[in-house]
């Protein structure tokens, strides 16, 4: 069966979530917002495409920071609104220059940073 889409449940804005996960570690890295287009695209290409709310742009991961993000697979959940894609990760994922979006944990009522920004590294 061949995938389509527009068969995915898409908000009222028309997009739908996806979280980005290292295909290697495991580890969620971001979630950013996808329209059938950015699938479409992300799945032609192999690079994964968002779509920019704040810039209402497609936004291919990278494209800029060279960070990129190649699809390893693509998951839909079973409600069919949310989406998992495994990538391999160039770089930071988060423009803090951090690994993770996810680098803020409450512990015991605290924000605590659990990630620090990744050093740049010297030239080989």
């Amino acid at each position: 069966m061949s995938f389509d889409p527009t068969t995915l449940r898409y908000n009222e804005a028309g997009l739908i979530p996806a979280i980005a996960q290292d295909a290697a570690s495991g580890e969620v890295l971001m979630m950013a917002w996808m329209n059938a287009e950015a699938v479409a695209r992300t799945l032609e290409t192999g690079q994964v495409t968002y779509w920019s709310r704040s810039r209402q742009e497609f936004w291919v991961k990278g494209a800029t920071s060279g960070n990129t993000q190649g699809l390893v697979e693509f998951h839909i959940d079973c409600d069919r609104d949310c989406l998992l894609l495994t990538v391999t990760q160039q770089g930071p994922a988060c423009h803090t220059g951090r690994r993770t979006c996810f680098y803020t944990a409450v512990q015991d009522g605290e924000e605590v940073e659990t990630v620090k920004v990744q050093e740049a590294q010297p030239d080989a």
